[in-house]
C-alpha cells in the first residue's frame, strides 16, 4: 500500500529523536538539561512507567497507558518507536544489510513458550518483591547501563580533552567532568546485553523483542486485539516475498498470506516494499468468524484464555561542595569496617521499597554530581544486582542535592524537597577509634567533624590537648561526608551504617554567635 509510505519515515523520524533523546539525558556531563526535559524523555518509557504507577498514581506515571492503548489501536507503536534498544536494533539490522552480504530475513515461526514464560516470571518475581528480572530483561534499562557503561567514558573522554584544548587557547566555557562508575557487574553485563543484541539483530531482526524482552511480549498480547493491522490481501498478493524480506520481526508468511500481528512492531517497511498493493493496513475482520457472525467457539476460548491473562498483567499494573581530602593515616588500618547495610539514596523510604521498584537504569548515577551513586554486586543482595547504591569511598550525598529523586523514572527514589532531604536518615555513622589517625598517630584530623553538615560528627577533648570524634547518632543524617573525608587506609575510622527503613533525624541545636556591641565604628 505505496499511498502509506509515509508512515515508515513518520516511524523513523519519531526513532530517531527519541534515540537522541534518551541518550542525551544519560550523556550530559555537566547536568546542563533541565529536570522537566529529562522527565519528559523518560515519560513514555513502559517499564519505568507501570512501576511508578504502582507507587504514585497520577499522569507522571502513565506513559505505559498511552502506548497500551496504542496497541490495542495500531499494534507495538512504542516497540517501533520510542524503545531505544529496538532503534539500536535497527540500525544494527541496517549496517548487516547495507555492509554485509547477508541473505534477507524470512518467516520464521514464534517462539510463543519462550517469551510468554519469560514474562510470566517477571510478573510473578514482581508480584513476590523483587524486580531482578525486570532489571536484567528491561530494554531502556538496558539501554541506560549500555549509555552510563560503555558511552559515556568514552564520551566524557573525549569531551575533557576538547575541554584541554579550549583551555590552552583562554577558553573556558567547557568544564572538566569526573567519572567514577567503572564497576565490573555493570560494565561487564552492559558488554554481554550489547553483543546478545548486537548478535540477534544481525543475525535475526527483532528477535530480542520476540523471545526475550517482556515488555515486547505483554504489548504483543495487547496487539492481538489492535482495531488497525498489518494483513495480506489474499486476492492482491502474489507471494512475491517483497514484504518478508524487509519484515524485522519476520512474522509475514507469504506463502499461507498470514501476520502474525502478535510479533509485528510497527516498522511499515512492508507497506513500502510491495510493489501490488498486497499489503493492507486497515480495519480487518478475524478470519475464524463464521459467515453467520458467531464466533467459533475453540476461537472464543483462546480468546478468553488470552484476555484472563491482559487482565491480571493489568490488575497488577494498577495495584500496586566539598573541600579536597586530608592527608594522613599513613599507618595502615587493621579493623575491618562492620557494615551490614548499605545505604539507599534519600527518597527511597528505604531498601524494601527501592528494590522492589528500581529498574538499575542508572539515570541517577549519570546525574550524581558527586559520584556517591554508584552500581551495586551484591550490596543489596543477589535480588539487587546493579541497583546504585551510597558508595561513601567514591563520594558523599551533597546536603543541598535532590537530583536523583528528581529524575528516576520509576518512582524507586520519589521526589523529595530540599528541606525534608536534609533531615532524612539513611544511615548513621559509626566510629571505630582504634582507626582514627589521632589514636594510631597521636596527631590531630577532624576531617570528619569539619565536613559534617549537620555537625553530628563532634570533636571532643581526648588527651595530651588532642580531640577526637564523637557522633549524634540522632541528628546524623548518614550523607557520608565524614566517610569519604576520613583519610585513613585501607579501613575508614568511621563508616555509615545504612538504615533499611529511612527515618527523620532531630533538628541539629548550634549554640548562636554572640556577637559585642560596641559604639566605635572601627574598633581595630
Amino acid at each position: 500500500m505505496r499511498k502509506l509510505f509515509w508512515l515508515r519515515f513518520l516511524r523513523i523520524g519519531v526513532s530517531v529523536f527519541f534515540l537522541l533523546l534518551t541518550s542525551l539525558i544519560f550523556l550530559d556531563p555537566a547536568q546542563w538539561i533541565p529536570h522537566w526535559f529529562t522527565s519528559a524523555v523518560v515519560w513514555p518509557q513502559f517499564a519505568p512507567s507501570v512501576l511508578k504507577f504502582t507507587v504514585s498514581v497520577g499522569l507522571a506515571a502513565a506513559g505505559f497507558i498511552l502506548f497500551t492503548l496504542l496497541a490495542f489501536l495500531f499494534g507495538r507503536v512504542y516497540c517501533s518507536s520510542v524503545c531505544p534498544v529496538g532503534t539500536l536494533q535497527d540500525i544494527i539490522s541496517w549496517l548487516r544489510k547495507r555492509f554485509f552480504k547477508q541473505k534477507p530475513l524470512k518467516y520464521a515461526r514464534p517462539q510463543n513458550v519462550l517469551r510468554y514464560v519469560l514474562l510470566a516470571l517477571v510478573v510473578i518475581s514482581f508480584i513476590f518483591g523483587t524486580s531482578l528480572l525486570v532489571n536484567l530483561l528491561d530494554p531502556y534499562s538496558n539501554f541506560g547501563r549500555i549509555m552510563t557503561n560503555l558511552v559515556r567514558p568514552v564520551f566524557l573522554a573525549g569531551g575533557n580533552g576538547l575541554a584541554t584544548i579550549l583551555e590552552k587557547n583562554d577558553i573556558f566555557w567547557m568544564p572538566k567532568t569526573t567519572f567514577k562508575a567503572y564497576h565490573l557487574t555493570s560494565l561487564g553485563f552492559a558488554s554481554g546485553f550489547l553483543l546478545l543484541i548486537g548478535w540477534m539483530s544481525f543475525v535475526r531482526g527483532r528477535l530480542f523483542c520476540n523471545t526475550i524482552c517482556p515488555v515486547g511480549s505483554l504489548l504483543g498480547l495487547f496487539s492481538r486485539f489492535s482495531v488497525f493491522k498489518i494483513s495480506l490481501d489474499k486476492v492482491a498478493c502474489n507471494s512475491c516475498g517483497h514484504c518478508s524480506k524487509v519484515c524485522k520481526a519476520q512474522c509475514i508468511d507469504v506463502k499461507s498470506k498470514e501476520v502474525d500481528f502478535s510479533r509485528c512492531i510497527a516498522c511499515y517497511n512492508c507497506l513500502d516494499a510491495c510493489p501490488s498493493d498486497g499489503v493492507l493496513l486497515s480495519l480487518k475482520r478475524d478470519p475464524h468468524l463464521l459467515v453467520s457472525g458467531v464466533i467459533n467457539p475453540d476461537q472464543n476460548k483462546n480468546r478468553r484464555t488470552i484476555l484472563k491473562a491482559v487482565m491480571l498483567i493489568t490488575a497488577f499494573a494498577t495495584t500496586r561542595s566539598f573541600a579536597a581530602r586530608v592527608t594522613g593515616g599513613e599507618k595502615p588500618t587493621e579493623i575491618p569496617e562492620d557494615k551490614n547495610n548499605f545505604a539507599s539514596p534519600p527518597g527511597s523510604y528505604g531498601h524494601d521499597h527501592f528494590n522492589k521498584n528500581c529498574t538499575a537504569c542508572h539515570l541517577c548515577i549519570s546525574v550524581c554530581p558527586t559520584h556517591v551513586l554508584q552500581p551495586s554486586f551484591l550490596q543489596y543482595g543477589l535480588h539487587g544486582l546493579m541497583q546504585p547504591y551510597m558508595d561513601y569511598h567514591s563520594g558523599f550525598c551533597n546536603f543541598d542535592c535532590t537530583l536523583c529523586s528528581d529524575i528516576c523514572p520509576t518512582g524507586a527514589i520519589l521526589p523529595i524537597l530540599p528541606e525534608k532531604k536534609k533531615l532524612e536518615q539513611i544511615g548513621i555513622a559509626k566510629f571505630i577509634e582504634k582507626n582514627c589517625v589521632v589514636y594510631t598517630d597521636n596527631t590531630d584530623c577532624g576531617a570528619c567533624s569539619e565536613h559534617c553538615p549537620t555537625k553530628a560528627v563532634d570533636m571532643v577533648p581526648y588527651k595530651d590537648g588532642l580531640t577526637i570524634p564523637l557522633v549524634d547518632e540522632k541528628i546524623c543524617i548518614g550523607c557520608g561526608a565524614c566517610e569519604y573525608a576520613c583519610p585513613t587506609k585501607p579501613y575508614r575510622a568511621i563508616f555509615v551504617e545504612g538504615n533499611l527503613l529511612h527515618i527523620q533525624a532531630e533538628v541539629p541545636v548550634h549554640d548562636e554567635i554572640v556577637i559585642e556591641e560596641t559604639e566605635e565604628d572601627f574598633p581595630f
